[in-house]
């Protein structure tokens, strides 16, 4: 069985660098606020400053992407095939890097990010099960490590974008370069070998239609709903933290990238042996949102550039480090034969948080300027503590089954 999942091995690593690519996507255009914002023709605030609120509208617009295209990314990835969903994802991909650097018009540049999101969305169907279907043994592990791709990318970009500045070279060069390599990767994908999809191990005919049901229970919709609560503790973080650094006193705040991606690499490493030596995915569910809880709090009451070092590490590793991962893969537990279909819906959960609260951070800094940034905080907060709620339901029912099996209940 390894040697015949042997051949899938070139798969995983297109897969795993379509994420890589993805993860430098999430956060690029956070760090080019000022020279988006003046090509699309900002206005600047009575302070001074260019107005930078349509860039956050622009990358919230991603969110929106994601809505509007999961409910047929996991039909399509299902039905049709993971590998006609992982290269829709990956060519729109190559159109986003291109295309948002050539746009000098809001709306469009709105679209642009539509389009990120519909990308991310085909990708996430894909890869997901795929890469559980090659490490059936090790199928959260698998999984947990797509974020690991992802959280390598962010701690490489700032380096990229500095070599980039140094050597008097346009921001644009990193889009360029992103295009062309998803370029080369959906070329790959459309090549390489794909597992059988949606396999259960049954032992009767009976039991795997009784699993091809689907049933929502209140545990599966907790699950499905931690991916609204994960995603918006990181997102808020990642594309906001630029600004709470520089209201902090932080001279170049795009070093807190690094702590953060530090962070989550740290996690995806250390979250995979505990996984591995015997801890359940519900007991992290619940533990790490807490430690962001507390970690936000901090960052909250202190008000120094040290506290946010430490709190961008820790909110990497706490928030970042693969709870929505994990919270997938557990999904997937529910709806074993639509492993497509139980991705997508949590992150049609991830997707609303997207929008919704990167929306609602847009209104926040127009509104409310300076203060912005600390109140994004507590919105923050009283998410991630619902999320926490959520985690709890979740494990109970994970506990339940020997109590339901007992003859005398």
């Amino acid at each position: 069985m390894v040697n015949s999942q042997k051949k899938y091995y070139p798969t995983a690593f297109a897969l795993y660098f379509a994420y890589f690519i993805l993860g430098i996507a999430l956060s690029i255009m956070g760090q080019f606020k000022p020279e988006f914002a003046q090509a699309w023709g900002a206005t600047r605030l009575p302070s001074g400053a260019i107005d930078e609120s349509m860039v956050v509208s622009v990358i919230a617009a991603y969110g929106l992407g994601r809505l509007i295209a999961y409910p047929f990314a996991g039909p399509v990835s299902d039905k049709i095939g993971r590998r006609v969903s992982g290269f829709i994802g990956i060519a729109l991909y190559a159109i986003f890097f291109f295309g948002i650097i050539n746009v000098h018009s809001m709306w469009i540049a709105y679209g642009m990010g539509v389009l990120n999101g519909v990308a991310n969305s085909f990708l996430d169907t894909c890869i997901s099960p795929s890469v559980m279907e090659i490490f059936p043994k090790s199928a959260s592990i698998a999984n947990l490590f797509t974020k690991f791709a992802i959280t390598i990318a962010q701690f490489l970009l700032p380096f990229a974008i500095g070599l980039v500045a140094s050597a008097h070279m346009s921001y644009k060069v990193i889009f360029i370069f992103c295009g062309v390599v998803m370029v080369i990767d959906a070329i790959l994908i459309l090549i390489l070998p794909f597992p059988q999809q949606n396999v259960v191990n049954v032992q009767d005919d009976t039991k795997k239609a009784k699993q091809s049901k689907i049933h929502f229970s209140g545990a599966a919709i907790a699950s499905i709903l931690i991916g609204f609560t994960s995603s918006t503790t990181f997102m808020i973080w990642l594309n906001c933290n630029q600004e709470l650094g520089k209201s902090y006193g932080i001279s170049d705040p795009s070093v807190l990238q690094s702590f953060y991606a530090v962070g989550a690499t740290i996690a995806v490493l250390l979250t995979a042996q505990l996984i591995h030596k015997g801890i359940k995915e519900t007991t992290i569910l619940i533990l790490y949102p807490s430690i962001s809880v507390v970690m936000l709090l901090l960052c909250y009451l202190i008000e120094s550039p040290f506290i946010l070092y430490v709190g961008s590490f820790v909110i990497g590793y706490a928030a970042a480090g693969g709870v929505l991962q994990l919270a997938t893969s557990t999904t997937i537990s529910f709806f074993p034969s639509n492993k497509g279909l139980a991705t997508s819906l949590v992150m049609i959960a991830s997707a609303i948080a997207n929008y919704a609260v990167l929306s609602t951070a847009a209104y926040l800094t127009k509104v409310t300027g300076t203060d912005a940034p600390r109140m994004i905080i507590i919105l923050n907060v009283i998410i991630t503590i619902i999320g926490i709620g959520l985690a709890i339901i979740v494990k109970r029912h994970k506990s339940e089954p020997a109590v339901v099996a007992s003859p005398e209940n």
